[in-house]
């Protein structure tokens, strides 16, 4: 069965409206409008509903930047919100980009439970978790935060600057940071005969390394995958395998986990949404994952 999966318990975070290519979404206590090109319908609240209720407004100038205009130059670039589920809390530093985003993904916060609730049920004293393309850093101080020994891996120095000030914002700590091409570093742990209870796996459809690597989603998952699946533990493991890419299905990402991973047990995939105040769902991306304990 596919499934369709939206974050219910998140008290930081509101999809207010989305449409038109945009949504109107709260983060804290700052309100944003942003583009959303899966957006293809028609807002259900007013033009003027939005406008009242936004704080600041990203105005595209490219397709890959613009500018934040602001209600009030007294509102920061700068704030922090707080996740937290039945077994874990973190605090997150939000930042107004140049590219749109804020430094989160909120659909996942749905993964994030299933991150935390997996190192929970672990056998296996102090679990090891390898968060591949991991950004800024939310799902590695889940598992942090749940008791793993964490990697993270992504290629951009900046962000993973960004995810230690998560961590100290958090109030934890001994997090392994690695600035360095996931494929390149996946080859490398298999070399070196590693073994992980848990990845995480959240590829761009379009990527480079920090040196110049190519990163393309269509290209390179298969090989990732085939790799991946060998740095699992045997006895105790989890997977996660989330993509955005509007060319890929969730059938899509099951044949590439069961392909590389015949073996595998309790595999779900399906859809992550983020449920909008105004009764409309925003489809944000396809997953699959797996546990086995």
């Amino acid at each position: 069965m596919i499934q369709l999966l939206a974050p219910t318990h998140w008290k930081d975070y509101e999809l207010i409206d989305c449409g038109d290519f945009e949504k109107l979404e709260r983060f804290g206590n700052v309100t944003l409008i942003r583009p959303e090109p899966q957006a293809v319908w028609k807002k259900t609240y007013s033009e003027q509903d939005w406008k009242k209720t936004a704080n600041i407004t990203f105005r595209g100038r490219s397709a890959t930047s613009g500018e934040w205009v602001k209600k009030n130059q007294s509102i920061p670039d700068r704030w922090h919100v707080e996740y937290k589920n039945d077994e874990v809390a973190i605090k997150l530093r939000l930042g107004l980009t140049s590219f749109k985003h804020v430094g989160v993904f909120p659909e996942q916060a749905v993964n994030w439970d299933f991150i935390s609730s997996s190192i929970k049920k672990f056998k296996t004293p102090q679990p090891k978790v390898l968060n591949l393309f991991a950004y800024t850093g939310a799902a590695s101080l889940i598992a942090n935060a749940a008791g793993a020994e964490t990697t993270h891996v992504d290629s951009i120095k900046q962000v993973v600057t960004w995810a230690n000030e998560n961590q100290e914002l958090s109030g934890l700590k001994d997090t392994r940071w690695m600035v360095e091409d996931a494929l390149k570093f996946v080859k490398k742990e298999l070399k070196r005969g590693k073994k992980y209870n848990g990845i995480i796996l959240d590829p761009p459809a379009y990527g480079h390394g920090p040196n110049g690597e190519k990163w393309k989603l269509e290209d390179h998952i298969q090989e990732m995958m085939q790799d991946v699946v060998q740095l699992l533990d045997e006895k105790e493991h989890f997977l996660i395998l989330n993509t955005y890419s509007l060319g890929f299905s969730s059938v899509i990402v099951e044949n590439l986990i069961r392909t590389s991973f015949p073996s595998v047990q309790n595999l779900e995939t399906g859809e992550l949404f983020l449920q909008a105040t105004s009764g409309i769902k925003l489809p944000l991306g396809v997953f699959g994952k797996f546990c086995n304990v």
